[in-house]
């Protein structure tokens, strides 16, 4: 039996659980990104240059196809951590049943697709005839795998709802350590290139699932997995679309936004392609770790929307936006200062280090801008507001930063310009998500008053309490005095017209 692995995030210091919940996932998604590069490389030097262009050809088309379901483990998130904050026991462990039920499921309906439709999928994307059939057959393996790997995005993101982040982070690692030996020995032993990369990586992750599976099976908290509650819930399967479809509509049409952008940068010539994808090779160490936060954000504001404090739920939101400018802005501006060197180490194309060291003076210095946006948007789900949050996400930048692609560079024909799309865009939808998030904070705020204040009345706070803002009737300001929450509410709009 494993101890209960459940985090409260709705006592205690906000700042250290939030900094000891994001490393893990902040490392979680880094290794991610390095294990998919080595399986790149190992194609590299033991096979040739038409494998990693098969391997390459798909990874636009498996985001696109796997992101609207993967966005479904988000409201599997926010649907647990809402009744680990409310203490619901019995919703939690329901959920997590159904989300087990329901991951699998969705997993085998991906192996149809991927089977059936993987040729006239990359037909469609024009792959290259010379490398189709090596493509048709990776993805083939890589969606037959698709129920395991739908079963780690699940559990993952009901173990972040619950705050266990390092196990996850050590089955990755594990997982990840295995696959590349298993690339080696495939290839070198079976003589199977890309089949081989591709039944590797299903292996590996088919590992990482059954280690969380364990885990969560084993757990002695609210999160356990039991056999009797694995079969699907009106209310709580409710709950997990309404906050899961909207993410993955989003993750589909993002998907789509950058095949265009892609396109633009196409258009400019091999060194521009070669220096773009140097550069957002090593701008994703920089998304993936502020993504960590949003992610803390997502759980953090779940929990304590559930527990009803309102007051938490704003120091949580605050906390990570001060957190992803940190982080954007060292690490980002390590990368745009020292970007020909970086490049440099591995290529030697003076232009194409230019095309790169362009690109990252303007995107990595300014990412931590796409912090901020994010942790906005993983707040509203927090908030059960999804819908809003893809609405604004996909207007503010998906829609614009095409219409900018197909004005300003119809006038201006420079690379430089597709670039600053991405700040500019990320200012105007961060704004957007900054004013939404407040107006939604204050109103669901009004309602939990209006329907759960009477109930506490003449209750006091602890000082424990006290200190993280909780919303209870009678509280007590430093000076000892009487305050009603009705004051404090008045109090907490004024504050909230700066943004």
């Amino acid at each position: 039996m494993v101890k209960n692995i459940e985090v409260d995030m709705t006592h205690g210091p906000i700042f250290k659980k939030i900094f000891l919940f994001s490393v893990p996932l902040i490392f979680t998604n880094v290794l991610q990104i390095l294990f998919n590069s080595a399986d790149i490389l190992i194609l590299g030097i033991f096979v040739n240059d038409r494998a990693v262009a098969a391997v390459g050809a798909t990874s636009a088309l498996i985001n696109l196809i796997v992101g609207m379901f993967v966005g479904l483990s988000v409201g599997a998130n926010v649907t647990v951590a809402r009744y680990l904050g409310k203490n619901n026991v019995d919703s939690v462990r329901k959920t997590v049943g159904m989300s087990m039920l329901l991951s699998v499921l969705l997993g085998f309906v991906l192996i149809f697709v991927g089977i059936f439709g993987a040729k006239t999928f990359l037909i469609w994307m024009s792959c290259d005839i010379n490398v189709l059939d090596m493509a048709t057959k990776y993805l083939k393996i890589y969606f037959i795998g698709m129920p395991v790997m739908m079963l780690y995005n699940f559990c993952a993101s009901i173990l972040r709802a619950a705050g266990e982040t390092v196990r996850p982070l050590i089955f990755l690692a594990i997982g990840g350590i295995l696959n590349i030996f298993l690339n080696i020995f495939f290839i070198l032993v079976f003589h199977k290139d890309v089949e081989g990369v591709a039944i590797a990586t299903v292996v590996s992750q088919a590992f990482s699932a059954i280690m969380c599976v364990v885990l969560l099976a084993k757990n002695s908290g609210a999160v356990k997995l039991q056999r009797k509650f694995i079969r699907f819930y009106k209310e709580e399967l409710v709950g997990l679309i309404r906050i899961g479809v909207p993410a993955g509509i989003q993750g589909c049409l993002f998907s789509l936004s950058n095949v265009i952008i892609q396109s633009s940068v196409n258009s400019f010539g091999e060194i521009v392609m070669a220096g773009n994808s140097y550069a957002q090779q090593f701008e994703a160490m920089v998304y993936q770790s502020m993504n960590g936060i949003a992610l803390a954000a997502l759980s953090f504001v779940g929990q304590n929307y559930g527990a009803g404090k309102f007051g938490r739920i704003k120091r949580v939101t605050y906390e990570c936006i001060l957190t992803v400018i940190l982080v954007g802005v060292v690490i980002g501006g390590i990368l745009a200062i020292f970007a020909p060197q970086l490049v440099g180490l591995i290529s030697k194309e003076e232009k194409t280090i230019m095309v790169a060291a362009k690109r990252m003076a303007i995107i990595s210095s300014l990412y931590f801008l796409c912090g901020i946006m994010d942790v906005y948007s993983y707040s509203l789900r927090g908030l059960g507001k999804s819908t809003a949050a893809m609405v604004i996400t996909l207007f503010g930048t998906c829609v614009f930063r095409v219409i900018w692609v197909y004005s300003f560079l119809a006038v201006i024909d420079e690379v430089y310009i597709i670039y600053w799309a991405y700040p500019i865009t990320w200012v105007l939808t961060g704004l957007v998500l900054a004013l939404y998030y407040h107006v939604t904070l204050n109103k669901l705020r009004i309602a939990y008053i209006e329907n759960e204040g009477a109930g506490l009345e003449g209750d006091t706070l602890s000082s424990e309490d006290l200190s993280e803002s909780d919303d209870k009737i009678d509280c007590k300001n430093e000076r000892g005095e009487e305050k009603s929450i009705q004051d404090e509410f008045k109090d907490d709009a004024v504050n909230n017209i700066i943004i």
